[in-house]
């Protein structure tokens, strides 16, 4: 097989020159197809909504939205791909799971991606860098997996999670679980349901995550000293349940808190410290202000 790009500069000082990756005329795995589906289906419904409204179907698809990103934002990110804190299995477990309900994947593809992404940030070997445009850095590239492991090899580096089975069954049954999700909300509520809730809430949950990927690469203000092009996005931190503070994130990669003015919102990190107080959140990690003063841009 050959390779899946071509480059024209070096992997230091390439970005400029390099060839633009084609969105469609290229090989596509069982993989891409399947994740394009996904996606496709999911704003197909979002279309019909209109023609199948119902109230109640719509309020369930914005509590959808919130909860699944939310989860997304706790577990998959902060928990499992930072490790900013530590949960007990027994609720890990359940709380990865309903993030899973999110369609952004399992967990074992989401974390290896995102380490990567700070491993490689805005260099050719991002999986998703803002330097290959905005449409790729927003969503062409979950559709690419033969290009992610061209440029970032196997996924060797959530060996933490490959040796948990239930990881590693998630990892074999995501497929199934999907299907699943989507048969309860047609037998629970019929077309309204999958919808006006499957449908709109999928959309605005896929929309908001990918906005940090592409916008808080692109626009807003920085506060720290980092060595890549993140941005704070003030307007999008409600929405994203604190993720879209990107430079907080990029300078502090570790910590829980994201939002680390009082005045920036962070509904994960409100979250992350409930279950601190309650005793269900261990070994929080937050920056200290060491840390803070050697990163801090003048103001």
């Amino acid at each position: 097989m050959c390779n899946p790009t071509k480059n024209s500069g070096s992997s230091q000082s390439g970005l400029v020159s390099k060839e633009k990756r084609a969105y469609f005329q290229r090989y596509w795995t069982w993989a891409d197809v399947a994740r394009a589906l996904t996606v496709t289906i999911v704003h197909f419904w979002c279309l019909l909504a209109p023609f199948n409204y119902k109230w109640e179907a719509l309020r369930f698809g914005l509590i959808l939205v919130a909860v699944t990103n939310l989860l997304i934002t706790f577990s998959y990110h902060r928990n499992l791909a930072h490790r900013s804190f530590k949960l007990p299995k027994w609720l890990e477990y359940p709380i990865a799971y309903a993030a899973v309900f999110a369609l952004q994947g399992d967990p074992l593809d989401w974390v290896s991606i995102h380490r990567f992404h700070h491993q490689f940030t805005d260099s050719d070997r991002d999986p998703h860098s803002p330097k290959e445009g905005f449409l790729f850095s927003h969503v062409m590239w979950i559709f690419d997996t033969l290009y992610i492991k061209y440029k970032c090899g196997g996924r060797n580096n959530v060996m933490d999670l490959k040796q948990q089975w239930f990881y590693r069954f998630l990892r074999k049954t995501i497929g199934f679980h999907v299907l699943m999700f989507w048969t309860v909300l047609y037998l629970y509520g019929g077309l309204p349901y999958l919808t006006c809730g499957g449908g709109v809430g999928g959309v605005l949950g896929y929309h908001v995550t990918w906005l940090v990927n592409s916008a808080c690469h692109i626009c807003g203000s920085r506060s720290w000293k980092t060595k890549d092009t993140s941005r704070n996005v003030w307007w999008l931190s409600l929405f994203t349940m604190g993720e879209s503070w990107h430079n907080n994130h990029h300078a502090f990669q570790s910590s829980a808190r994201q939002g680390l003015e009082w005045w920036q919102v962070d509904i994960t990190w409100y979250v992350i410290r409930l279950f601190e107080v309650l005793g269900l959140a261990t070994d929080v990690k937050l920056p200290s202000e060491y840390q803070k003063q050697k990163l801090a841009l003048a103001r």
